[in-house]
Parts: structure tokens; sequence; C-alpha cells
């Protein structure tokens, strides 16, 4: 027994790298449950675990390779999902007011850093530069605690994140161009190289990897490659940035804009992105970061104490200003300040790499390397000396914990604003029921994702999937194959944090199930497959039409995937005449901006103009990227097969026969895609129409059949409250 308990070499430092890691998944698990209790964010919590179980306190362990590996990579993931989750409409939207922020957060900090450093710490000017470099910069340290709380999306945010790019990386040039003139290295060629090399790193990043990452995703759809190719992307990109001469977490930042295109927000992909680094990743840097604190320091010497309440003081006082500078000039409200003093304040990346380089550069080396030959010992003076380096840690610590109060109050006030509905009586009015009819296991995963991408973010257990079997296909072997097909829907849509209900119909034939199971649990949409070798006939359409169009009167989608939703880059909507006056209209326009939301690609609208009027103020209000053409020729539809590109999707609005929006020549869009769009996705939508032979399972709120621009107002109040439930 004894020899068994010396064989775990349970001397400290902890040695035993699976009890090292039992501890850490320990203390991830735990630090959350408890500091809930207390009100205490749990970022503080672990870094302040980090403190307790590092080498300056505890001491069991060590702050070795392995720990600073996954530090290293849950940094760059922190940077990456910043990216990633950006809505690049509103970045675009937003790029000035990004640039303001930008300019505030690092024009500030470096004016005030640098009169401090001079005047109060007495430091030399490339030195009291430097410092202001640190204050400068920021990392997204809090942005877990925005992202679990759903308001990553707001203006504040998007805004703060296109900021942190600008001023870090103006921030880390500082920082470049400091510890070259220091060691007498910077010139016309340094500038050259290092201007050449980072556009050449941005080229790279922003051109090349979406290319790559489109032709990966179209070819390989097996979940864990995928994760992995992202993680390689991740670092591919890191060390590119490091190449140019610049700090890794610019390039994770880039990378996830690059790839933000290819991972709708919805996806299982995204879900798998956010799941490891929220659970393990992450909290293994924040870990990391507080074994390097060295909390004795403050107790021994008086100039570090200094030292550090002037960079706290400083660094705490310039990002406040500026959030405050930047909620003035675009009329944010209190709390939107409060997230970007939030997610500015807290120092730690680029603020580690910049007191760690700043440290290590000897500003007498030629003068140590003179004594060194006379066998004598010389001092190192360092650009950065032993206080700053220790107030740093304090200052990161300080900064931190003061972000993560800031950021959680403003977010939880924003998360309940946005959440607080006038009409939540209305909420069971609006209940979205998705029904997949799946009857193949390979449209099963695209007909899924499809249901996940339209359907409201919040509703995670709307989603029914469907699978007939006729009576003359009834057998053991039919309800097998059934049971699997519906198996591989519920683990795709789990995959993706949603709940599919599994059902297995036996009916007479397959029209009549179908709308059997719309009426009986109310389905609010249809979404019909296609397989992607196969076409469209007329006897299929014309089949449709007679059965389940007629027989439930649901917003129906048929989809035929050619390649899969997240590597689409345009869809192209068709819309007939008068469909706005449709009361079905809010709630197809619904799903295609959620597909422009989720996916991140590009909506372009084909209809007459004005059709195009509704939209274009929908998208006033509810901005994503998209563009407007006048359409209104159905005589001559092909017209817009040159209009179709390589990765479009084409979303063609239809009508069931003698509906307001019927054209005659929606007969002949069948023939058309198999001969002229045989290589290009497509989604056939027919609305909710007034009239039909079954009452719709969506309450329409009082919407009316009456003349469209009366009725603007009314079909607004609608998508908004839709919008709302999301």
């Amino acid at each position: 027994m004894l020899l068994a308990i010396d064989a775990l070499n349970l001397t400290l430092p902890l040695q035993n790298p699976v009890l090292i890691f039992a501890l850490i998944l320990l203390i991830i698990l735990f630090a959350p449950i408890l500091l809930n209790k207390l009100k205490i964010p749990y970022l503080i919590g672990l870094i302040i675990a980090g403190v307790l179980i590092g080498p300056n306190a505890l001491n069991l362990m060590e702050r070795d390779s392995s720990i600073v590996l996954f530090g290293t990579v849950g940094l760059l993931y922190i940077m990456f999902l910043a990216g990633l989750e950006i809505n690049l409409s509103d970045f675009k939207k937003n790029s000035a007011k990004s640039l303001v922020f930008g300019m505030y957060t690092f024009l500030i900090p470096m004016i005030l850093g640098t009169v401090a450093g001079y005047y109060i710490l007495m430091f030399s000017l490339p030195t009291s530069i430097l410092l202001a470099s640190m204050f400068a910069s920021h990392t997204l340290i809090t942005y877990p605690l925005i992202s679990k709380l759903g308001v990553t999306k707001n203006r504040a945010v998007n805004i703060t994140v296109g900021g942190t790019m600008i001023t870090d990386t103006l921030a880390l040039l500082v920082l470049a161009v400091i510890v070259g003139m220091s060691v007498g290295e910077v010139n016309q060629e340094f500038w050259i190289r290092l201007g050449v090399s980072i556009v050449v790193f941005a080229l790279i990043i922003m051109i090349l990897f979406p290319i790559v990452g489109r032709w990966f995703f179209k070819h390989y759809d097996d979940g864990i490659s995928q994760y992995i190719f992202v993680l390689a992307m991740v670092f591919l990109g890191a060390f590119l940035a490091e190449a140019a001469g610049i700090e890794a977490i610019i390039g994770a930042f880039l990378s996830g804009l690059a790839l933000n295109r290819l991972i709708p927000h919805t996806s299982p992909l995204m879900n798998r992105v956010e799941f490891v680094g929220n659970a393990l990743f992450i909290p293994f840097f924040l870990i990391g970061v507080g074994m390097l604190i060295d909390y004795r320091v403050f107790f021994t010497d008086l100039d570090t104490i200094m030292v550090a309440m002037v960079m706290i003081i400083i660094a705490t006082g310039a990002k406040y200003f500026a959030a405050w500078l930047t909620q003035k000039t675009f009329r944010f409200s209190v709390d939107e300040r409060r997230l970007i003093f939030g997610l500015s304040n807290s120092q730690a990346a680029a603020t580690l790499a910049a007191v760690l380089v700043g440290y290590n550069v000897i500003l007498n080396q030629a003068e140590i390397d003179a004594a060194a030959l006379e066998g004598l010992v010389v001092a190192p003076v360092r650009l950065l000396n032993e206080s700053v380096l220790n107030g740093t840690i304090l200052m990161i610590l300080v900064t931190c914990t003061i972000a993560s109060f800031v950021t959680q109050k403003g977010a939880q006030n924003i998360a309940l604003l946005e959440s607080a509905d006038p009409e939540k009586d209305q909420d069971e009015e609006i209940k979205e029921r998705l029904l997949i009819p799946i009857n193949t296991l390979e449209t099963t995963e695209e007909l899924v994702n499809l249901g996940v991408t339209v359907k409201s973010k919040k509703n995670r257990s709307g989603l029914y999937g469907l699978h007939m079997i006729t009576s003359d296909q009834a057998g053991p072997e039919a309800e097998k194959l059934g049971r699997k097909i519906l198996d591989k829907a519920a683990v795709t849509a789990s995959a993706s944090d949603n709940q599919l209900h599994e059902l297995l119909r036996y009916d007479v034939n397959i029209v009549n199930g179908i709308t059997n199971v719309v009426k009986e649990h109310k389905i609010t949409d249809i979404i019909l497959g296609l397989h992607r070798s196969k076409g469209m006939s007329d006897s299929f359409l014309g089949h449709l039409t007679e059965g389940i169009l007629t027989k439930s009167n649901a917003t129906t989608m048929i989809y035929k995937p050619v390649q899969p939703l997240a590597t689409v880059k345009r869809h192209l909507i068709v819309i007939p005449d008068r469909a706005e006056k449709e009361i079905g209209f809010p709630f197809w326009l619904i799903k295609v901006w959620n597909i422009g939301w989720n996916t991140g690609a590009k909506l372009v609208f084909y209809a007459p103009e004005q059709t195009l009027n509704y939209i274009r103020k929908i998208n006033a209000r509810h901005p994503v990227e998209s563009e407007f053409h006048e359409f209104t020729d159905w005589d001559d539809f092909l017209i817009l097969s040159r209009e179709v590109k390589e990765n479009d999707n084409l979303i063609i609005i239809m009508s069931r026969k003698n509906r307001l929006s019927h054209q005659q020549n929606m007969s002949k869009v069948p023939a058309y895609l198999n001969k002229y769009f045989q290589s290009t996705n497509f989604i056939l939508v027919y609305p909710v129409q007034a009239g039909s032979d079954s009452k719709s399972n969506i309450d329409l709120q009082g919407v009316s059949m009456v003349e469209p621009f009366e009725r603007l107002d009314e079909i607004g109040k609608t998508i908004t409250s839709l919008f709302k439930k999301k």
C-alpha cells in the first residue's frame, strides 16, 4: 500500500499529470458553482484559483509548458471567437464607429500613460511610451460573459470588438518600434519590412483562408475533421501574424473574421467550437494568468506598490474615459457604456507580451559583455524593470476583476431589456413548429441544418422529424431504416443544442400522413427535401400542390442541397408581384432574414419596386447585408440564370394556384430549375395564404388583406414581434 502511494509521487509541486489535470478540471467545475452564489464572475474565480494553486502560494503545481500551451490556446480562442461571432453586416455598418473608439481607446491611454511614466514614475521617454502602449492594449477576457448572456450582437459589443483590433495592433506596433529603437534596428528597411509583411499577412488570411475553408467544408462533412480544420486555421493565422512581426492574437482574430461566414452561428460546428473553448481552453488561460501573480511582492517592495497603483489608476481611468467619450459621441446608453468599458478595461494578452518583451530587452548588453571578458559582473539595465513586471501582474488582476463586474452588470441589464416583451400574451400565439419529413439518410443532415438555420434561435424544441411508412412498405426493415434516419436527425439537431421530436408514422400514403401530422402537432412550417442528384419533376410539384399544399396552410419550403448551406456566399430571393399583400408575407420573410443572420451570407432580393420598398424599410430596422434589384417579368424568368454564380443559393417565393401572388409562369419553374440550375442550391417557398383549403396554424395577429401601404405598420409590428422572439 505504501509503495503504491509512493508511486503516485504526491510531493509538491505535483508531478503526476493525471492528478494535475484532475485538479484543474475540478477548479473549472466548481469555481462557477461556488462564485455564482456570491455574485462573483467566474472569470475572477478562475484567476484567484490560479493564484492559490500556483508556485507563489500553495505551490500545488508549476506554471510549466503544458499550462502555457493550453493557456495560449485559450487566449487565441478568445480572440478567434470574437471574430467568429461578430455580425459582419453590423461590423461594416459600424466600422467608422469602431475606428473612432479604437483611436479613443488607443490615444487616451497613450497620452496619459506617457505623461505618468515620464513625470510621476521618472522613467525614460522610451520606457514611458512602452508603458503607455501596455495601457492602450486590452484583451477581451470578459467576452465569454457577453456570449453566455446572449448580447454579442449588441452594437456596443460590435464596436468594441472592432476597436480592439485597432488599438491592439497599434499598441503592438509601438512595442515593435520601441524595442527596435532600443537595440538600434529602426531604419528605412525596418519600416518597409514591417509594412510589407503585415499587408501580405492580412491578404493571406482574409482572401486565402475563406477559399480554403469553403473548399474543405464542401468536401468534408465529418464534424471532427471540420473542428480540427478550424483549430488548425486559427493557429496558422496566429503563426502568420507572428511571422509578420505582430502579436499572434491579431492573427487569431482575423482568422475568426475570415471563417465567420463559413461557420453559421446556429450550426453544430459553431456549437463545438464554443463548447470546447469555454469548457477547457479559456479556463486554462485564466488559471495560467493567476499562476503568474506573486502577492508577496506587494508587502515587501514599496516601489512595486507605487508603480502598480499608478498603472492601475491610469489604465482604468483612461479606458473609462475612452468608453465615456464613445458613449457621448454616439449617444449610447449607460449599460452600453458598461459593455464598452468592461470589454476594454481588462489587461492580459498584449499587456503580458509587452511587459515580458520589455523586461527581456537589456539596454547595456555591450557593457555586460565587456565586463564579462574581464571577469566582472554588471547588473543589467532593462527597458522595463522588475517593479513594472510585478505591477503589471497586479494590474491584470485588478482590471480583470473590475471588467468582469462591470461587464456582467451591463450585459445582464441589456439582456433583461431585450427579453422584455410588452406582448407577452402573444408568446403562445406564435408558437413556431417546423416539420421536416425525411426519407433518406443522405438528405437528413442538410434538411435539419436548414431547419435550425431558419427557425428562431430561442426556439430550442420546435423541430419535428417525420419518417413516413406507407402500407405497401410496412415491415421490420422499413421501421428499422426509419428509426435510423430519425436518430441521425436527432443527433444532428442536438449537435447545435436543439431538440428534435422523432415521429414515425404509418399511413396509406405520404401526403395523408404529412397533413395529419401537421394538424395533430399544429405545425407552422414544413421543410421538404429533394435528393441532390435528382431534379424536381413536374409531376412531383403537381402532386405536392394537389396534396400537401392544398390540405395544409403552413409555410412550406422545398429544398435541394447541392452544397452545404454554410458554404453559400449569396442567397438570391425572387419574389412575385403582390407578395407583400399576402397574409403570410411576414412569416416567410423572417425565415429568409434568419438565413441571412445565421449564415452571414448576403441576401439579394429580386422583386417589384413596391415589394422592395417594404423590405428596405424592414432592413433599416433589422439590418442584414443585402442588395435590391427590381424584377417583374416572370415570363423572362431565365434572365436570372445570368445572375446566379458559383456558391449561390436560389430562393423562389411561389404561390398556390388562384391566390393573390400567383404568376402564370410559376408552373414552368421546375423545368427551369432542372435545365439551368442543376448545380445550384435552391429553395421553393410556399407562404401561408388567405383562402387556402386548410386554416393556418399561425395566429396572424390581425394582419388583414388590405392595401399594402395601409398594412406597412401592421406588417412591421408583426415582424418586429417575431424578431423579439429570437
